[in-house]
C-alpha cells in the first residue's frame, strides 16, 4: 500500500477508526510496525487542556528499538508530525523516558524527554513538526530508540508537503520551530496539510507591541498564482502588526520579536508580507534586521508585491546563537509618506547539521522557565500546540529610546545598534486626551461607541458579574468574531484611575497560560473600561457553593469534582508563581481570592484583577512598604500588622483559597457561630483538635484519596503560618499541589 495522501496514526489504539475534535480520522498504527514487541497503553488521566482524546489518550510503548515503515513516494516532501502526551501509562511514567527518533537517515530527536519539554513549556502535550524529502527508498522508516527507560508516541501524522520551499532546501530535513500569525489569532489552516499558526504576541520584545490590524471585509488577498496560496492561507495575509499611526513615536522604537531556538544550527526564516492598507509605492518603507544585521534597507511591500492586498514572502538564512532577534524600523531616508512598518507572518525552520541531525538539548526546567511559555526554553523542541483562548492582543507601544540608529547602505553585512527601551510616565493631565494615553501604551484602544456596540448599550442582560471595580458584561468585538468580557468601572467604585492604569501596565507585559489576557481598554467621557478574553465558566467561587451569592451572575454553576478542584488550584498557583518569579521584576498580586480566579471553557484557571498588584522587592529588599489593600478574609495578618508586603502575602491568600475549595464556604461568614466565622482561624483550630474533616464539602468528601487529603490540608495550613518566614514559597506550594494530584490519581 502506497501512502501518498495523508495518514494519521492513533498510536496504541485498537479501534479501526477514531475522530478527533477537528473531525479528522485517525487509524491504528499496528500494521505499520516492523515488530510485535511493543506495547499499547492508555493514559491514567486526561489533562483538561487536551483538545481531544484522539490521539493523546492511547500510547505506543517501546522498550527496544522499533521501526515504523511507511510506503510513500520517494520523490516528494512530507510533513511528519509527532504527538506526545507525557502522562503515566499503567506502570510506565513518561518522566523516566529518554529516547531518540530518526527518519530517512536524519536524527530528529536525541535523548529527548517529552516530560521535561512539556514542563518547561507548561503544556500538557506537544507536537513536533518536521519536513523530510525522502529520496532513497520507497519506504520511509521512522525509528524510536529508547536510551533510558523506554520510548513512546501517541500520534503520528504523515502529510504531503506542497512545493513551498526553495529547490536548494530539498536536500535538508527541517524542523518547524515557529509559525506565527503576526497580529492575528491562533488557527489551524483548512488546507489539506493542516498547518497550525500561533499568536505572535508572546514573542514580542519590550513595550513596543505596535498595533494589530485586520483587513476590511472587502479586501481580498490577491494571490499571484494558485500555487502561492499553498505558501500561507488568507487568514495570515489579512492580519498584520504595524507600528501604529504616530510617526514621531515610530521612529523612536523597533518592533521586535525574540524567538528562542537551539544554538549551533542554521535556520530558514520566512517573513510574510501583505499591505492591505496602502496601495502605492513609497507609502511605507522600512528596515528589516535579523540578529542585529540589516537584511533589508528599503522594504516596500507594495513595490515587492505589485499592489494593495498582494502577498509576498522573503526567505533568509540565519545561523548562530540560541535566539533569533527580528526587528522592523521605519526608514526615514527613503522619505516615505508614513514612518511605519508591517509584518503578517513569521516562520522559522531549523535545517539539519552536517551530521544529519536536528536534535537539540532538552530544556532544563527552572522556576522561571516552568512558569512561562513565553520564555519557556532555550531549546524549542517543536511547534507546541498551545490551546489558548483565541484573542487579538492589539497594542500600541510607547518606548523611549536612548541613542539613534545610524544606518549604512551595505545590505546583509551591517550590524544594527540595539535599541534600549525606557518606559515613560503615564499620568492624567488636562493637556492630553484619554485616547492618546491608552494608545500610547501597551494595549488596544476602544472607543466608547465600540464598547456600547459590543455590549448592546451596556444592557443589563449582558451582565455576567459585579465586582469592586464595577459590572462585567459579556460582549463581542471585531464584527462578532471575538467574544470578550467588558469590565466597566462604576462611578462610585473605590478602585479608581490608579488601579485602572496599573491593570493595563501589568497585564500588557504579561503573557501566561494561567493569567487572564487583556485585549484593550477604553477611557472616554470619564469612563474606565477594560476588555479581556471571555471566560466561559466564570469565577471559581461561583462553582464552589450550592447557590450563587451574587445574583447578577449568569454563569451556570457546576459542581466541581475534587480532581477538577485540584487542577484549578494548581493552575492558579502556576499563574501566581509566574508573577513572583517569571516576570522581569517580581509582582505581588495582593488580591488573590476565588472571585479573581477565572475559568475558561476548558476549566483552565486564569488569575485576574491586577488593579492592586505591586511590583515586588529586589534581591536586596525583604519587603515592599505599602498601604494595606486586599480583601477581608484573604488578607495576610502580618501584612496588615506591619504594612510590609511580601510574596508570602499572596501565599497566605492562596492558603485561604485552598481551604475555600476544600470546604466550599466563604472565608468570612457572619451567619455562623463566632468560632466559625473566619474560615482560616476555624481550620487551624479544627486541625489542632482533629476535627478538620468535618469541614470538608460533603459533595467531594467521599472521592478524596486520604493521603491526598492529608497532604493538601498540610499545604493549605502551612500557607497560613502566622509568620511569613514559616510559609512556603509559591513554588513550593505549586510542587505540593502537583504532588497532591499524583496522590489523588494513584501515581
Amino acid at each position: 500500500m502506497r501512502v501518498d495522501s495523508q495518514i494519521l496514526l492513533n498510536c496504541g489504539a485498537s479501534v479501526n477508526e477514531a475522530i478527533d475534535s477537528s473531525g479528522r480520522k485517525w487509524i491504528p498504527d499496528s500494521k505499520f510496525l516492523t515488530t510485535n514487541d511493543s506495547l499499547s497503553s492508555t493514559a491514567n488521566s486526561q489533562d483538561p487542556s487536551l483538545p481531544s482524546t484522539v490521539p493523546y489518550m492511547h500510547s505506543r510503548i517501546f522498550k527496544s528499538e522499533t521501526t515504523y515503515k511507511f510506503p510513500i513516494s520517494p520523490t516528494s516532501r512530507h510533513w511528519l508530525r509527532l504527538h506526545f502526551y507525557p502522562s503515566s501509562y499503567d506502570q510506565f511514567d513518561s518522566a523516566s523516558a529518554f529516547f531518540s527518533v530518526s527518519a530517512a537517515g536524519f536524527t530528529l530527536l536525541h535523548n529527548f524527554s517529552a516530560s521535561l519539554t512539556a514542563q518547561s513549556l507548561t503544556q500538557a502535550y506537544l507536537i513536533t513538526e518536521f519536513t523530510i524529502n525522502h529520496v532513497n527508498s520507497p519506504l520511509l522508516r521512522l525509528t524510536f530508540t529508547p536510551l533510558l527507560g523506554f520510548a513512546f508516541i501517541n500520534g503520528i501524522e504523515i502529510v504531503p508537503t506542497p512545493e513551498i520551499f526553495p529547490p536548494q532546501r530539498n536536500a535538508y530535513a527541517m524542523q518547524t520551530m515557529f509559525r506565527l500569525n503576526v497580529g492575528g489569532q491562533f488557527f489551524i489552516s483548512d488546507s489539506p496539510d493542516s498547518r497550525t499558526w500561533y499568536d505572535d504576541s508572546p514573542h514580542i520584545y519590550g513595550a513596543g507591541f505596535g498595533l494589530a490590524a485586520r483587513a476590511d471585509s472587502d479586501v481580498a488577498v490577491a494571490y499571484p498564482s494558485p500555487e502561492f496560496k499553498l505558501v500561507a492561507p488568507p487568514d495570515v495575509y489579512k492580519t498584520a502588526r504595524t507600528m501604529g499611526p504616530n510617526s514621531t513615536l515610530n521612529v523612536n522604537y523597533n518592533l521586535t520579536w525574540i524567538l528562542d531556538v537551539d544554538a549551533n544550527f542554521t535556520y530558514l526564516v520566512r517573513l510574510h508580507f501583505c499591505d492591505f492598507i496602502f496601495g502605492k509605492v513609497n507609502q511605507r518603507v522600512f528596515f528589516v534586521f535579523i540578529n542585529n544585521r540589516t537584511v533589508e534597507t528599503d522594504a516596500d511591500v507594495v513595490a515587492w508585491a505589485g499592489g494593495r492586498g498582494a502577498p509576498v514572502y522573503k526567505d533568509y538564512r540565519v545561523g548562530g546563537d540560541n535566539q533569533i532577534w527580528l526587528a522592523l524600523h521605519p526608514n526615514p531616508e527613503s522619505k516615505p509618506q508614513y514612518y511605519d512598518s508591517i509584518l503578517n507572518g513569521i516562520e522559522v525552520f531549523k535545517l539539519n547539521d552536517t551530521k544529519g541531525s536536528l536534535a537539540g538539548p532538552n530544556p532544563i526546567p527552572s522556576p522561571n522557565e516552568s512558569a512561562t511559555a513565553t520564555h519557556a526554553s532555550r531549546s524549542r523542541k517543536s511547534v507546541v500546540v498551545i490551546v489558548l483562548s483565541a484573542c487579538v492582543v492589539a497594542a500600541f507601544g510607547v518606548v523611549f529610546i536612548v541613542g539613534f540608529l545610524k544606518h549604512r547602505k551595505t545590505r546583509g553585512s551591517e550590524e544594527g545598534v540595539s535599541w534600549i527601551p525606557i518606559y515613560g510616565s503615564w499620568s492624567r493631565s488636562s493637556g492630553s486626551s484619554s485616547s492618546q494615553m491608552i494608545s500610547s501604551r501597551l494595549c488596544r484602544h476602544f472607543s466608547l461607541g465600540e464598547m456600547r456596540g459590543a455590549t448592546n448599550g451596556f444592557s443589563e442582560s449582558c451582565v455576567v458579574g459585579v465586582g469592586g471595580f464595577g459590572k462585567v458584561y459579556r460582549g463581542c468585538i471585531d464584527g462578532n468574531a471575538t467574544e470578550v468580557a467588558v469590565k466597566r468601572a462604576h462611578p462610585s467604585s473605590q478602585q479608581g484611575l490608579n488601579e485602572f492604569l496599573n491593570e493595563i501596565e501589568l497585564l500588557s507585559k504579561l503573557r501566561h497560560r494561567h493569567l487572564v489576557s487583556l485585549i484593550g481598554a477604553c477611557e472616554e467621557n470619564n469612563e474606565m473600561i477594560l476588555v479581556y478574553d471571555y471566560m466561559a465558566n466564570g469565577t471559581l467561587r461561583e462553582h464552589l457553593y450550592d447557590k450563587n451569592n451574587d445574583s447578577t451572575t449568569t454563569t451556570t454553576t457546576t459542581t466541581l469534582s475534587w480532581k477538577q478542584r485540584l487542577g484549578i488550584c494548581i493552575g492558579a498557583a502556576r499563574g501566581i508563581h509566574y508573577l513572583h518569579t517569571g516576570a522581569k521584576h517580581p509582582i505581588i498580586h495582593r488580591d488573590v481570592k476565588t472571585t479573581n480566579i477565572l475559568l475558561d471553557d476548558k476549566w483552565v484557571a486564569k488569575v485576574s484583577d491586577f488593579g492592586l498588584s505591586k511590583t515586588g522587592h529586589g534581591l536586596d529588599q525583604a519587603h515592599v512598604s505599602t498601604v494595606v489593600k486586599g480583601s477581608f478574609g484573604y488578607l495576610d495578618p502580618e501584612y496588615y500588622r506591619l504594612q510590609q508586603l511580601t510574596d508570602k502575602s499572596d501565599v497566605y491568600s492562596l492558603g485561604v483559597v485552598l481551604l475555600e475549595v476544600l470546604c466550599a464556604r466563604p472565608p468570612i461568614d457572619p451567619s455562623l457561630p463566632n468560632e466559625q466565622i473566619c474560615l482560616a482561624d476555624w481550620a487551624l483550630r479544627s486541625y489542632s483538635n482533629g476535627g478538620i474533616h468535618e469541614m470538608i464539602d460533603p459533595r467531594t468528601r467521599g472521592e478524596i484519596n486520604p493521603e491526598c487529603l492529608k497532604h493538601y490540608i498540610e499545604t493549605a495550613l502551612n500557607c497560613l503560618s502566622h509568620d511569613s518566614v514559616d510559609r512556603p514559597s509559591m513554588g513550593q506550594v505549586l510542587s505540593s499541589l502537583e504532588y497532591c494530584l499524583k496522590l489523588q490519581i494513584g501515581e
